[in-house]
């Protein structure tokens, strides 16, 4: 048998017991300072977990183990100190994506921030009537402020946007049939499929037309008496050219106030201003799509939008009242926190020439790309003395993407600093430097490391720099 190997038996025999491990100065330290029974637990695991290798590895790999008390030790209480650490933290964003799901998309004004850190200093009036003092409805929160951006008649807010797709589909068409482009039959990220989340929703999908072209006689032949909506389906995350055609919303719109029909529109991504504006695409504008005549609207607060995560859904009242009385919506509703982060956010959409300015998904957007490379060479300067006979610096133009299935197949023009280390690795280093204090993450290419400034906030220079040198050090 594999474990009467002499070898292997000579590493489970000199394998550190608990007592060492425990009575390690810097596992001691960390019992000291934080829960003993639990820190005594991930050094149990850390120790059954060696104890497992050595008796599973291959018998040409036991000569390479080590089972020295001080490693094994320190790699224990390593474990520990990130286990007692808060799992969610800080992050910096040189990887060049401004809507990094991986590092929770949107970056939170200031403002949304603030509204958060009131919402958590104490109780809060996120569901309660201040003139009856009864339970109030929490979706008056972010009502009026949707409706007035917006142009429709009222708004709710879910937990995403794929929850508000199906909360749509469930409320207006369970047990009857949705009519959509087979273009629009997207996959999200994680795989989530459009028909799976109709499928879960409760409805019966309706395809209608080819991948590349869809007519409006399409979705007039496929209604039956069975039909109970025709639903259009941004693809956000991709874009088909060439020989390509789709009905325009306004045209659906009006075969579905012919045929007593309600029409809704899944932006995905969503945005209340113009992009165009700072040489981007343009994206479809929710302000559009219900002038445009579709009766419900959903998309993402996340995204475009630069708030919370949090599916939005705007429309004519009496769908949204409907909505609001499904049992669903009490499954996927927000807490306090996103409310008190949205509001904010959207009312900075109030000030629409401001939004540059205290928007932060939209600086990154609409910063201009000579103020870029003044941040990189700022980065190359703080970064010298750190990486000197170490790695070489040098400043390049580069390439930030959207991010999140925002705007696909276009870049914006950036500045980034390449980093090429001597004695390490690319990946070596950019895994050092995701695992620094605070963890950065950064992209590869041309054998360097790539640290993308558009992405990283004013003023982090001086932390990137240090964060840099730790991981050459």
């Amino acid at each position: 048998m594999a474990d009467q190997h002499p070898l292997r038996q000579q590493l489970l025999a000199r394998l550190p017991g608990m007592p060492a491990l425990l009575n390690h100065p810097e596992v001691k330290a960390l019992r000291e300072a934080h829960p003993t029974l639990f820190v005594n637990d991930l050094v149990r695991r850390e120790l059954e977990a060696m104890r497992q290798a050595i008796l599973e590895a291959p018998e040409e790999r036991l000569a390479g183990m080590d089972v020295d008390l001080e490693r094994l030790a320190l790699r224990a209480a390593d474990l520990a100190r990130r286990a007692v650490a808060p799992s969610l933290g800080r992050a910096v964003n040189a990887a060049g994506v401004i809507l990094h799901t991986a590092l929770g998309r949107a970056p939170l004004a200031a403002a949304a921030r603030e509204a958060v850190n009131l919402a958590l200093q104490g109780y809060t009036t996120l569901a309660i009537n201040r003139d009856t003092g009864r339970r109030g409805d929490r979706h008056l929160h972010t009502d009026r402020l949707l409706a007035h951006l917006t142009g429709a008649e009222a708004g709710i807010v879910v937990n995403n946007n794929a929850a508000a797709t199906m909360l749509i589909l469930n409320t207006l068409a369970a047990g009857r049939e949705v009519i959509v482009s087979r273009g629009q039959l997207v996959e999200i990220g994680g795989a989530f499929r459009i028909p799976d989340v109709m499928a879960r929703s409760g409805c019966k999908l309706v395809e209608v037309g080819t991948t590349n072209r869809t007519h409006l006689h399409d979705y007039e032949n496929a209604i039956t008496e069975n039909t109970a909506l025709l639903l259009r389906v941004h693809t956000s995350n991709y874009r088909m050219i060439g020989f390509t055609g789709e009905v325009p919303l306004a045209d659906l719109a009006e075969l579905g106030r012919r045929r007593g029909l309600p029409v809704m529109d899944d932006l995905g991504s969503g945005a209340l201003v113009d992009l165009s504006a700072w040489g981007l695409p343009k994206e479809p504008l929710v302000q559009e799509s219900v002038r445009d005549g579709a009766d419900v609207v959903c998309f993402s607060g996340d995204k475009m939008l630069g708030g919370p995560q949090g599916g939005i859904i705007v429309g004519k009242r009496a769908l949204i009242e409907r909505i609001k009385k499904n049992p669903l919506t009490r499954a996927l509703r927000c807490d306090k926190m996103t409310y008190s982060a949205l509001e904010a956010t959207l009312k900075l959409y109030l000030d629409p020439e401001k939004l540059p300015q205290v928007h932060p998904v939209l600086r990154m957007i609409t910063e201009e790309p000579a103020s870029v490379r003044r941040r990189a060479q700022t980065l190359k300067r703080l970064a010298a003395p750190g990486c000197a006979g170490r790695a070489d610096l040098a400043v390049t133009p580069g390439e930030t993407e959207m991010g999140s299935g925002s705007l696909p197949g276009k870049v914006i023009p950036s500045y980034v600093v390449q980093v090429r280390p001597r004695t390490l690795s690319p990946d070596d280093l950019g895994q050092r430097l995701r695992r620094g204090d605070p963890p950065v993450f950064s992209r590869i290419e041309d054998e360097a490391v790539v640290l993308d400034l558009r992405t990283v906030f004013p003023g982090e220079e001086r932390v990137l720099a240090a964060c840099l040198a730790a991981a050459l050090g």
